[in-house]
């Protein structure tokens, strides 16, 4: 179950890399606040199949799953109820304001994630050996 597959670890560390630049500086009212939530899915979904060999559909369900999960616990204000200060990092990764288009914005994410994998997997893109289950 457990594989080392670089071409997900690269993608993943690229992708922090991009998640940091959007978070750090742009002030925007599109890209901060819709295509950060869009590729942290798709982050934590390369992140998880750099480390293990599972298949496409139970991973990404996982990851949109788990995104939603959070986005719950900022309805809630679980952070405020945990005492986390801004700023922390805590505060950070768990957030502190819902939104539906955070929802959004993840399940979009994740059925990219569904559809290029499957291209993938149909042979239109060999960029790496690609084993699907």
């Amino acid at each position: 179950m457990f594989r080392f597959h670089v071409f997900y670890f690269l993608l993943s560390m690229a992708l922090l890399g991009l998640e940091v630049f959007i978070g750090g500086y742009m002030h925007d009212s599109i890209i901060r606040p819709y295509g950060g939530d869009f590729l942290v899915v798709i982050l934590l979904y390369c992140l998880i199949r750099s480390f293990w060999d599972l298949p496409v559909v139970l991973t990404a369900v996982s990851v949109l799953l788990f995104s939603y999960l959070v986005e719950t616990s900022q309805y809630f204000r679980l952070a405020d109820h945990l005492g986390f200060k801004r700023p922390s990092l805590a505060r950070i990764l768990l957030g502190s304001y819902f939104t539906w288009t955070d929802i959004l914005s993840y399940t979009l994410g994740i059925l990219s994630v569904v559809g290029v994998e499957t291209w993938i997997k149909k042979g239109h893109l060999r960029l790496y050996n690609h084993r699907n289950k």
